[in-house]
């Protein structure tokens, strides 16, 4: 069932992770930016410098998450756009939205809530739109 990596249009990983670092760079910046800064207590102070690993790190954990979705798309036999938009929703909600959620409600976040909506939908919106594009580039 899972003997599927030859079977992934590796171009449509390729596209899927684009499409998240990019989604990603508007949604913490353009998008939410005020209030994700907000969310993480570091209003008033200055910009955040951006190191390599922050920019890196983030486009590596969506290569994983898209291989990881490519792969159980395949193993499932996900063959119409409902099936993969369900599939999507259920890996942005029922894993990256509820593991980010849980991420921020610790001490380290000062406002768990609201870094918790910013950064879930923007992994549940991730979830959806990988899924899709994986599935029209079978």
């Amino acid at each position: 069932m899972f003997n599927v990596l030859g079977q992934i249009n590796w171009l449509g990983v390729v596209a899927a992770t684009i499409a998240a670092a990019v989604l990603g760079a508007v949604w913490f910046t353009a998008l939410f930016g005020k209030y994700y800064t907000v969310a993480l207590g570091r209003e008033g102070q200055p910009p955040f410098k951006m190191t390599p690993i922050f920019m890196a790190g983030p486009f590596v954990c969506s290569l994983v998450t898209v291989i990881a979705s490519a792969i159980l798309m395949r193993a499932l036999g996900i063959d119409n756009v409902g099936d993969a938009l369900v599939f999507g929703i259920i890996v942005g909600l029922g894993l990256l939205t509820a593991t980010t959620v849980n991420t921020g409600i610790n001490p380290n976040i000062p406002r768990p809530l609201l870094y918790g909506l910013i950064s879930g939908s923007y992994f549940f919106v991730t979830g959806v739109v990988v899924s899709l594009i994986l599935f029209s580039l079978p």
